[in-house]
């Protein structure tokens, strides 16, 4: 499986959209690219592997693997980038501003159930970042 976001840049943060064979998933919302530092920029644009991940805070989620200089790179709900956000991607049902969005929570049960569905029939899953 394939997917793609397409990023739009503003200085108060990133927004997306993501798809899979040209089928519209959800939007995303991240932090704006301050050239990869940690905890306060999105990552670099390129591909990674997504793998399933469990945490205490988030539950079942995903994580984006091997990025460069980075770690815990997650999807997981938020729809405040700069408050909610330390380099991670958040799916989001609509845009509501530069890093903001709404009903986060929605777009990530959407998203998880789609990539959960092709990881257990032993598909790797491939996301393309660009803008």
């Amino acid at each position: 499986m394939v997917l793609v976001l397409t990023r739009t840049y503003f200085p108060e943060g990133t927004n997306g959209k993501l798809e899979c064979e040209g089928k519209f998933i959800c939007n995303t919302i991240e932090l704006p690219w301050k050239n990869n530092e940690t905890k306060v920029s999105c990552i670099p644009e390129g591909k990674y592997f997504i793998r399933k991940r469990y945490s205490r805070k988030f539950k079942w989620h995903l994580e984006v693997i091997e990025v460069k200089s980075r770690s815990f790179i997650l999807f997981h709900p938020a729809n405040k980038a700069m408050k909610e956000l330390n380099g991670c991607i958040a799916p989001v049902t609509k845009i509501s501003g530069a890093g903001l969005g709404l009903m986060s929570r929605k777009a990530f049960t959407k998203l998880r159930t789609i990539v959960y569905k092709a990881l257990d029939e032993k598909q790797r899953v491939l996301i393309i970042i660009k803008s």
